[in-house]
């Protein structure tokens, strides 16, 4: 059977997220004391005590889910190797990390730097998303392409679910044509900005200059980025994985794509390793016939790994 990797973003977060493996494993304690002390804050109390409102802000969402990710896939010891590993929007920084192109402080202070860039646009450029369930993503992009103002295609995540993006009132009239063109679902996001569009821009160039002074390795498994749904193999530069890093911030997430090209490469088994089950339900309704699995509590990990 061959696996592949799947990494969380931002949504997946929940209060409690962590607790039980922090209890249960030394090395996942280790890792969310290490957390702490790079980040300056009790990241780890918010992941597991709250309130919701604090752990939904942008620069804590992204740490959280982040460090989260990555304990579980320290705790899977390696009982399974992928061929290929993929993140959603944040969950590429998780990827990376995973590949061994980041180290664990770098990726987290990456992230927290992206988060809080993210959220400064946010306040500067008024901005929302919305996720049109229904449509196909040519229909929708040309609705976009139809409404004057700031609005695009922020994710691709499954056939018929696609989330908009831009200025309020842009997002609006979007929303509305949507609806007349025969969309089932038509529903505006909680969320602090408009992720993945050009009112990102702010965040984009602070991100350029937050990238410069890391250090990026080689790839030691294929990762398939987001905004192209390509690999990043072990002989692309590292500035082509800022770039396309910088790239992401304010371009769409071809997550359906970068899904079908990891099948095409080899995938038999998609593994989720983070909170929630996000990501298995888009992987199950882009191809329905491929298998799933996901690894969020301390139980599942224990069950799997007491297997004879």
């Amino acid at each position: 059977m061959k696996y592949s990797f799947i990494f969380p973003g931002q949504g997946s977060q929940y209060v409690g997220m962590g607790e039980d493996l922090y209890t249960e494993f030394t090395e996942a304690r280790d890792l969310f004391n290490m957390a702490d002390e790079i980040l300056g804050f009790e990241l780890s109390k918010i992941c597991f005590e709250g309130p919701s409102d604090k752990l939904k802000q942008t620069y804590i969402t992204q740490p959280a889910i982040f460090t989260h990710s990555i304990v579980v896939s320290r705790l899977l010891n390696e009982k399974i190797i992928p061929v290929s590993v993929s993140g959603h929007s944040l969950g590429e920084y998780t990827a990376l990390t995973y590949a061994g192109v980041l180290s664990f402080e770098d990726g987290l202070k990456l992230v927290k730097r992206r988060g809080e860039l993210m959220q400064e646009a946010g306040e500067l450029s008024k901005g929302t998303m919305a996720a049109i369930i229904g449509l196909e993503g040519a229909v929708v992009e040309k609705i976009c392409n139809e409404v004057s103002g700031v609005v695009c295609v922020a994710n691709f995540n499954s056939p018929g679910q696609i989330v908009i993006s831009g200025d309020l009132d842009s997002v609006a009239r979007a929303m509305e044509m949507a609806k007349l063109t025969g969309a089932k679902m038509v529903k505006q996001l909680e969320v602090h900005g408009a992720f993945h569009s050009p009112l990102m821009s702010h965040a984009a160039d602070g991100l350029k200059s937050a990238l410069e002074g890391v250090s990026f390795k080689s790839p030691r498994v294929p990762v398939f980025r987001n905004t192209d749904a390509k690999p990043i193999m072990p002989d692309c530069s590292p500035d082509e994985v800022k770039d396309s890093l910088v790239k992401q911030l304010t371009s769409s997430v071809r997550w359906e794509e970068c899904v079908l090209n990891m099948i095409n490469y080899g995938t038999e088994k998609f593994v989720e390793l983070g909170p929630g089950k996000v990501l298995q339900g888009l992987v199950k309704r882009i191809n329905s016939s491929v298998n799933t699995l996901g690894f969020d509590k301390a139980k599942e990990i224990k069950q799997f790994l007491n297997q004879e």
